[in-house]
Order: C-alpha cells, then sequence, then structure tokens
C-alpha cells in the first residue's frame, strides 16, 4: 500500500477510505533557567498558536484550525523536553471527533521523549466524540532520570445538549509509558469502547455514568506520599449537585500513580483534573497552581 498523502487520497483505488495525516513536532530546550522552543514544524491544521514563559516554565497552546477530526483524518504529534526543560501544553478547545465513514477510524498519536530532569504537564481539553464516530487515540512517553510526566484526560460520551449519549461507534485508548536509557516498559493500559456491543448501562460498568477521566503522575520521583496526597485530594473533593463524582487512585506498578474518575457531565471531572493537577504540581514539583486555564 502507497504511503497516505495530504491530499485526502490514498493509493489510488478511489473506493478506499481517504486518509489525511497532519503532523506536529516540537523539541524544547533549558537556558539560564527558562525554558523556549528550539524547533518546531507542523502541516495543517494543527500547529502551536502561542507559546509564552510561565515562571520559568514555558506554556504551550496547541491550536486545530479545522472543524475537529474528519472521517479517516489522523493527527501525529512528538513532543521532545530536553534536560532541565518544563512545558505545560494545552490546546484551544475539545478535540471533536466527527463521524466517519463506515471503514474509516479517525486517529491521534502523540510521542512524548523527556531527557534527565524535563518535565511535561500535558493538560488537553476533554475529547468529543461525535454520532457515529471511530477514534483512536495512542500515546506513548519515554522518561529519563529525573523526569516527571502528567497528564489529565476527560472523555464525553457525545453532545449531550443534542441527545447524543454512547452513539459513536467505537473508541480506543492506549498509553504506554517507558522509563531509563533501557527503555523499559513501565506502564501500559488499553481500553476499548464499542456502545453499540457492550452493555455500558449495566451495573459494575459505567451504570447511570457518562463521563470519564484520568490523570496520571509518571516519574522516578513518585512514591506513596504522592498517593496519599492525591486521595486526600479525592476524599475532599464534592461533587456538585446533580453531578455525582466517583473517582479511585493507585499505584502503578513502577514510578507512578494513576487516578480514574467518572461522572454525568464533563465540566465537574475538569474541576476535579485541575484539583489534582494543583496537588500534583505541589507536592511532586514544589510549584504552586498555575493560572493559565480558566475555572
Amino acid at each position: 500500500m502507497e504511503p497516505a498523502n495530504h491530499s485526502g487520497k490514498q493509493g489510488g483505488a478511489e473506493n478506499e477510505p481517504r486518509i489525511r495525516t497532519s503532523v506536529l513536532r516540537a523539541a524544547f530546550a533549558s537556558r539560564q533557567g527558562q525554558t523556549y522552543v528550539e524547533s518546531k514544524f507542523h502541516t495543517a491544521p494543527i500547529k502551536i498558536a502561542k507559546a509564552f514563559p510561565l515562571d520559568g516554565q514555558l506554556g504551550v497552546i496547541v491550536m486545530d484550525v479545522s472543524p475537529g477530526l474528519l472521517s479517516g483524518d489522523s493527527y501525529e504529534l512528538a513532543w521532545s523536553a530536553g534536560q532541565d526543560s518544563h512545558v505545560m501544553i494545552t490546546n484551544q478547545s475539545y478535540t471533536k471527533v466527527h463521524p466517519s465513514e463506515p471503514d474509516a477510524v479517525s486517529s491521534m498519536r502523540q510521542a512524548f521523549a523527556l531527557e534527565e530532569n524535563a518535565v511535561v504537564e500535558h493538560m488537553p481539553e476533554p475529547i468529543m466524540l461525535y454520532k457515529d464516530a471511530a477514534f483512536r487515540n495512542e500515546t506513548k512517553v519515554k522518561l529519563k532520570e529525573g523526569a516527571a510526566w502528567l497528564q489529565a484526560d476527560v472523555l464525553c460520551p457525545g453532545r449531550s445538549l443534542r441527545g447524543e449519549r454512547f452513539d459513536y461507534r467505537s473508541y480506543h485508548n492506549s498509553l504506554s509509558v517507558y522509563y531509563g536509557t533501557e527503555e523499559e516498559l513501565i506502564f501500559t493500559q488499553r481500553q476499548r469502547i464499542e456502545p453499540a456491543q457492550q452493555a455500558l448501562s449495566a451495573p459494575g460498568c459505567w451504570d447511570d455514568m457518562t463521563h470519564s477521566a484520568t490523570f496520571y503522575l509518571f516519574s522516578d520521583r513518585v512514591n506513596g506520599t504522592h498517593l496519599e496526597q492525591l486521595q486526600e485530594t479525592l476524599d475532599s473533593f464534592a461533587s456538585p449537585e446533580g453531578h455525582r463524582v466517583i473517582a479511585g487512585s493507585s499505584l502503578t506498578y513502577r514510578f507512578g500513580v494513576a487516578v480514574s474518575a467518572v461522572s454525568t457531565a464533563a465540566w465537574p471531572l475538569q474541576q476535579l483534573m485541575k484539583e489534582l493537577w494543583k496537588t500534583a504540581r505541589k507536592g511532586l514539583l514544589d510549584k504552586p497552581p498555575l493560572r493559565l486555564l480558566q475555572g
């Protein structure tokens, strides 16, 4: 099969699903205590809209100038953080995944490579899966000694105000974390949701919940104290009226803490993710919360 091109056509067979690949690559470095963009490259429609200093670290906002991921679209993002660099990455709005053609899948693949003592805080806006969407989301993280990677994400079951709830076709999500020069695999998880094939509302599954979120913290500096701090945040978090939040946390096999949460709306989970982020910044990085995001 011929490689995909950027015109939206693959190979030459007219009946094959189109694949449109957009690329964003950026490398960050540290100089005199301030992180800066060392290099960057992008192809439409994704790009770095803005990068600006944030008290010794760098804030980066990613822009998607399209309506979102259309049928067959593929986004590939690669982030490289040099020694002692510190960057916070977010995006301007929800990642919107539009309906996919019967044999097509939209996808986003992200790779994070962190050198010694680098810090990356990846705090994107929620993912929104439209009716009939099929989406594959893959993330790979490589950590060197002293590096730290944080991520919070929220998944929406559709445009709830339009009555879309689990009307998407499929959602496949995976995360792999590697550590050290030997790139030891220290964490991996896979999630597959196919609403038409699964009894999501069954007891012990999603029950009456519709939205989910995860918070991850990985570093060779992570220990049980950080788990206790994050669990205390969960225990003290008050669910808003009408939107119960259920959450739990645990240490991973090596060097990590994972938090999972569910609710009936995105915004309570977003608020919880911000509280966990604030706790992790204080506990692991000894830094105050950032005020970049609203709320």
